[in-house]
């Protein structure tokens, strides 16, 4: 899917050759490496916007853990940004760790909102 819920994507058509997967994957580390937010021990999905109506629906879903863990990499790394300092190596995010855990949220969100608007546009017609 090239657009999606969350914005154009390339992602599934290079994964789905090996070429494009070996020259791409060292430029994508090389680029979530250098725009900092690991860092700062945020996550991917924390870097969402929050003001779309469906990534805050999908906020709602999340279990009380996966909450109160973006609530704590928030205000760590709000401290972190005060201070003008990363956080100490050790407790960067891993690339391993880096996984989406809003993007299956805020998806079945969007397919709510696509069978919704298909039935509340349905044409009944009478025999």
């Amino acid at each position: 899917m090239l657009f999606g819920p969350l914005g154009p994507s390339l992602a599934p058509y290079v994964r789905s050759s090996r070429t494009l997967s070996k020259w791409f994957k060292p430029i994508s580390s090389w680029y979530a490496n250098l725009s900092g937010y690991r860092r700062l021990g945020l996550v991917y999905d924390d870097l969402l916007v929050e003001e779309r109506p469906d990534v805050q629906r999908a906020l709602t879903r999340l279990t009380p853990r996966e909450a109160y863990d973006r609530a704590y990499r928030f205000k760590r790394a709000s401290q972190a940004s005060v201070l003008h300092k990363d956080l100490p190596k050790s407790e960067w995010v891993n690339p391993e760790e880096d996984v989406r855990y809003l993007k299956p949220h805020v998806l079945e969100v969007v397919k709510e909102d696509q069978e919704r608007h298909v039935w509340d546009t349905i044409n009944v017609v009478r025999k």
